[in-house]
């Protein structure tokens, strides 16, 4: 077995002058890595981010990260019942490897967010992330199923994500979206003249990967609507009452608009 005491030495007035240049040796492997991230603001009705990118010179290879926008929250919408509430889902990851070249260009949005706040039953689907380049056939990550509200008086529902997705879909690699929501429980009663609804609560869900949380609950409150602001790809606030009667309608706030990160080398 070789050691240190084998090695061949070479001590340095052996090399000749101007024998050894930087082309002689292998550039790093690091030498061309980096990470691009693109996002908008995060406040509500937020446009997100669209940009044209160019391939660095020496890079290869992309690892393409996208997050959907996080659904609208639901709106308090029946003035006259107890509710039962589900959060907005976050918006949906998705992932690809592609080879590429220096000088492709790549057009690249990070959704952003409705631009309105819903005071419907029901809120809306966030916009998708998108890339679009070499390499590349449909790729984006769509947005987060909306929060959502029901009149019943005494029955809550357990909900799931319809807007599931896996890998393969959309044009990626490898992809999925956050945990289902859940209905939001309740009591009621008008001991005091008039009909009270309590306690309510639920949590929109946060994008996969990003690790951020939200919850938003009343014990007794005439209105609430729901924060304007999220964390990106989070699903958005709804509104509550805990009251029944007119004047108790309110509005849930826009999701957490989208993210899009390329890692090239």
């Amino acid at each position: 077995m070789a050691n240190y005491s084998s090695y061949k030495k070479v001590a340095g007035d052996q090399i000749a002058d101007g024998a050894l240049t930087a082309d002689k040796f292998s550039q790093s492997p690091t030498g061309t890595f980096g990470v691009k991230w693109i996002y908008g603001q995060t406040t509500r009705c937020s446009p997100g981010c669209c940009c044209l990118w160019t391939v660095p010179t020496g890079v290869n290879k992309l690892w393409i990260q996208a997050w959907g926008a996080g659904g609208n929250g639901h709106g308090a919408c029946s003035c006259n019942r107890c509710q039962h509430y589900m959060g907005a889902a976050g918006g949906a990851y998705n992932s690809t490897v592609v080879d590429t070249q220096p000088g492709c260009q790549y057009t690249i949005c990070a959704a952003g967010v409705y631009r309105c706040f819903s005071r419907e039953c029901t809120g809306c689907v966030g916009c998708s992330s998108y890339v679009n380049g070499q390499g590349l056939s449909n790729f984006c990550a769509i947005g987060g199923c909306r929060g959502m509200a029901n009149d019943n008086w005494t029955t809550s529902c357990n909900g799931i994500n319809h807007c599931c997705r896996g890998p393969g879909d959309n044009g990626g690699q490898f992809g999925f979206t956050s945990m289902g929501a859940h209905w939001s429980n309740m009591r009621h009663d008008t001991y005091r003249g008039w009909c009270h609804c309590y306690p309510q609560g639920t949590h929109p869900q946060s994008a996969p990967l990003i690790g951020t949380t939200v919850g938003y609950s009343l014990r007794e409150c005439w209105i609430r609507c729901g924060c304007w602001d999220v964390p990106y790809g989070h699903g958005g606030q709804g509104a509550m009452t805990t009251y029944c009667g007119s004047g108790h309608c309110g509005q849930g706030g826009t999701g957490g608009g989208g993210l899009v990160k390329i890692t090239y080398f």
